[in-house]
């Protein structure tokens, strides 16, 4: 006999919300059904016709006072099928209790343990003074532009009036859940080289290759920099470095024909502790030193280096923590390597926390074999019914 939550959770899996082309209409009517199972009041919105966002609302006792916001993401990211030992949207749930699946940790898990976990709580009889708010965002896995940022701006997120919001953390290979106050800035890098054309048995002075390997040089030597002080110094986590990587070139027409541009792209993740002007104009020094005519494009460039607060006498962070401590679970608090909404959130002002409640565990979202085990899904169903409640009642 599976747990309802757990035949849930593999049911959400298997629906194909995977870029580049998601099935958002099936997770819409899919997590609708949950919802109005539960009896919560719901809407949805499309700031864009294709990309819809469900709101769910467990209305509080006191209306007036600022709201809690769960937020969750419906897409994920595609996969090397080949490379799955189970298929990756059938959901397979191995002899150990493995369950896996595109999504598993990024974020399906969540958006069920959010819905299980006031379930529970409503068949307690539990009320809350605040308002409780789920989102059931898309395109988060491509950059949010049409879904949480769009969001933003509508006349339904002003009327929601939040004060607070959790949303995706990661996995915790150990004993400890980690909690994500803040995340580094992407600035994703579009660099061309343009140079002087020729035959391929020629030594062409001034080619686009040799501005391109300057480039790539000074990006790489900089990426090499920050990674030997990410490991020299064991106090530092991923976040508190800046990241950079090589991850696209383009350009040529044939082999042997010298080309007249190449073109690179790097994604950037700063640091919220970097002084961004000295970042940005080191970007552009290491471009000129390649040519005067090498080009920069940002495809994305964000500045916000707010953080959440996590200091005792802050309303939000004595909640969640005192919640957690009630729980005995030890936590462990990182700037977010990656990017998630909260970028969003935290830019206009809104606290934020990141978090999952998935430990010993390894992380894997987005890598092959995704997996989450189904103790420790079902175990993060009390972890919220615990954290939801003491936030609500702030």
């Amino acid at each position: 006999m599976e747990d309802p939550a757990v035949t849930l959770f593999r049911q959400y899996l298997r629906l194909k919300t995977v870029q580049p082309e998601p099935d958002y209409e099936a997770a819409i009517v899919f997590l609708r059904r949950i919802i109005e199972e539960i009896g919560l009041e719901h809407k949805t919105i499309a700031p864009d016709a294709k990309k819809p966002i469900l709101i769910a609302t467990w209305i509080g006792l006191d209306p007036s006072l600022p709201t809690i916001l769960l937020n969750s993401h419906t897409d994920v990211v595609p996969v090397y099928a080949d490379q799955w030992k189970h298929d990756p949207f059938e959901a397979i749930k191995d002899t150990d209790g493995k369950i896996y699946g595109r999504g598993t940790q990024d974020m399906k898990c969540v958006t069920i343990q959010y819905l299980e976990a006031i379930r529970n709580l409503k068949n307690q009889g539990i009320k809350l003074k605040r308002t409780i708010h789920l989102t059931f965002m898309p395109d988060e896995e491509i950059g949010g532009v049409l879904g949480m940022q769009a969001f933003l701006r509508s006349e339904e997120w002003k009327e929601m009036n939040v004060g607070f919001a959790l949303d995706e953390g990661l996995a915790n290979p150990i004993n400890e859940f980690t909690v994500f106050f803040g995340e580094r800035m992407p600035w994703w890098v579009k660099v061309s080289c343009p140079g002087n054309p020729g035959h391929g048995s020629r030594f062409i002075e001034g080619t686009a290759a040799e501005k391109l390997r300057t480039v790539i040089n000074r990006f790489l030597d900089f990426r090499q920099q920050e990674k030997n002080r990410l490991e020299a110094n064991p106090e530092l986590t991923l976040g508190d470095v800046t990241s950079v990587n090589l991850t696209k070139i383009e350009g040529g027409i044939q082999v042997n024909v010298v080309p007249s541009e190449l073109v690179a792209y790097f994604d950037i993740r700063v640091t919220p502790h970097a002084d961004l002007d000295d970042m940005l104009k080191q970007v552009y020094e290491w471009c000129k030193e390649a040519g005067d005519d090498v080009q920069i494009e940002f495809i994305q460039y964000m500045k916000d280096q707010t953080l959440t607060s996590i200091e005792p006498g802050n309303i939000w962070w004595d909640a969640f923590s005192s919640a957690c401590e009630s729980m005995k679970m030890k936590i462990k608090c990182e700037i977010f390597p990656a990017g998630t909404d909260c970028r969003f959130l935290r830019e206009i002002g809104l606290p934020a926390l990141g978090f999952s409640p998935i430990n010993l565990t390894p992380i894997l979202l987005h890598d092959h074999n995704e997996f989450i085990e189904e103790s420790v899904f079902l175990r993060g169903i009390p972890i919220y019914e615990a954290i939801i409640p003491a936030l609500g009642n702030a």
